[in-house]
């Protein structure tokens, strides 16, 4: 097996700047007690100003100023890590957060559906850029080994266990996962890498040292496996983000907005599901929750798309008051089936499907402003259809040609300005509903070319009624 690990050296940090409209700007995080107020990470402007992690927060604003300051928040960790493994979740079946800020990925199981290592590893790369994360990664023979590997190296790939262990040997003893007291005693020991520590003789290491720790060293080098628990994905998509600032205008909370919409769109590729249904919660200091519901009439899961569909309904409401916070749940996760596309499709930048346009005429116009046609199982012509909501049916063709446009209201046609082309069809029913007709319909032709459906009822045989006209 093959275990890569993804380590998230500033995940906390990072997850505060990619929620910032201005993520160059001095800040840091804060932690501690209110009487000692300790930087807990700092961005790379505020380190340029002299920051540093470690420094309480008066000495800081004695070296600089014009820095924000945010409270660190570890519970907006743990959901940012959850939101990782969920992304990770879409490249292997084995994903652990067994460790603190890193992912460990089983990977050789997906070398051959995602490429060879270095494409692979690209790719991880180029997602986690994209959603705003600094990382490093590690690939190694077992887990233990590849997050461990990870303190010192940024692209190491070791494919066997001999390329595994010769890059731990030469490994720091400070930054090989020991505890704090194993390693100072190693260091007092004139022990300094983990080659000296693996000449030692194995019984003195016994005597010397709790069982922890040569079990520790067992496990990274592979002789013993370590049981991980492994993520399992979540049943449905609950994400909140605290706004800097009372918001008043619908423009100030796009930024926010499409913060939410990307992870949620991230949570529903590594669960291979779309979203059919979800609400937005904008919570206001002094009023009421104001819940905007976005539905779908089938299951989506693209950003660009699902942004618009909830910018179009948030757009349309009145703020009862300005919103403090903005929170987005999604339940109705139904399974995902992209639609089918052409092979060589001609212009697809000035085409739009189907169903995005449809969607998006929805949430500017209404519910009811876009409906579908569907077929009832009915002869009256005027009865064998009805407006829908779902996707458009399969209507499958009918035995006897159908005009593709019904008249309101029948018109009376003049005795000389048409011709008959084919008929009579007789249909007779609705006699169950109190509605029956008996009608001999024809297929006619005006002076002007105009080709029509007209009927006359049974027992009559002068009037002849237009009741729809053929494309």
């Amino acid at each position: 097996m093959l275990w890569a690990c993804i380590l998230l050296p500033q995940l906390a940090l990072d997850g505060v700047l990619r929620g910032r409209d201005d993520p160059v700007a001095p800040l840091v995080l804060i932690s501690g007690p209110t009487q000692r107020r300790v930087l807990q990470a700092v961005n790379p402007s505020a380190h340029a100003l002299g920051l540093r992690a470690g420094q309480t927060l008066s000495t800081a604003q004695t070296l600089a100023q014009g820095f924000t300051c945010v409270e660190h928040d570890p519970a907006a960790t743990e959901h940012l890590q959850q939101l990782l493994a969920a992304w990770a979740y879409r490249f292997s079946s084995q994903v652990s957060l067994h460790y603190p800020r890193a992912l460990l990925l089983e990977v050789e199981s997906s070398l051959g559906l995602f490429g060879p290592w270095p494409a692979f590893e690209a790719r991880l790369r180029e997602e986690l850029t994209a959603l705003g994360f600094r990382h490093r990664i590690v690939l190694a023979s077992n887990p233990v080994a590849a997050r461990m590997l990870a303190n010192g190296h940024d692209g190491l790939a070791a494919f066997c266990p001999d390329q595994t262990r010769a890059a731990l040997v030469r490994m720091p003893i400070e930054r090989i996962g020991l505890a704090a007291d194993a390693a100072t005693a190693f260091v007092r020991m004139g022990v300094r890498t983990l080659d000296q520590v693996l000449a030692l003789p194995r019984d003195a290491l016994a005597r010397r040292f709790a069982a922890p720790v040569q079990l520790h060293l067992d496990r990274l080098l592979g002789l013993r496996p370590m049981a991980l628990a492994c993520y399992m994905p979540a049943d449905r998509f609950d994400a909140r983000l605290e706004l800097n600032f009372d918001v008043e205008s619908h423009q100030a909370l796009l930024f926010p907005l499409r913060r939410l919409i990307n992870d949620l769109t991230v949570f529903l590729v590594g669960r291979d599901v779309g979203v059919q249904r979800f609400t937005l919660y904008l919570e206001h200091a002094e009023a009421e929750d104001t819940r905007v519901v976005v539905g779908l009439l089938a299951a989506e899961r693209e950003a660009g798309m699902l942004f618009e569909l909830a910018r179009g309904r948030l757009e349309a409401l009145q703020l009862v008051a300005p919103v403090r916070n903005l929170r987005l749940l999604a339940e109705d996760l139904p399974r995902f089936v992209p639609p089918l596309g052409e092979l060589f499709e001609a212009r697809t930048q000035q085409h739009q499907p189907w169903e995005q346009l449809r969607e998006r005429l929805r949430a500017r116009l209404g519910d009811e402003a876009v409906r579908t046609l569907q077929v009832q199982a009915d002869h009256r012509p005027e009865c064998a259809w009805r407006l829908g909501e779902g996707r458009l049916a399969n209507i499958s063709a009918p035995a006897a040609p159908r005009p593709g446009w019904l008249l309101a209201t029948p018109q009376a046609l003049l005795a000389d300005g048409f011709q008959v082309l084919a008929g009579p069809e007789r249909i007779e029913s609705g006699w169950w509903d109190g509605d029956d007709i008996r009608r001999d319909y024809y297929l006619i032709e005006t002076a002007s070319g105009q080709r029509g459906w007209a009927y006359r009822n049974v027992g009559d045989s002068h009037s002849l009624w237009l009741q729809g006209w053929f494309a």
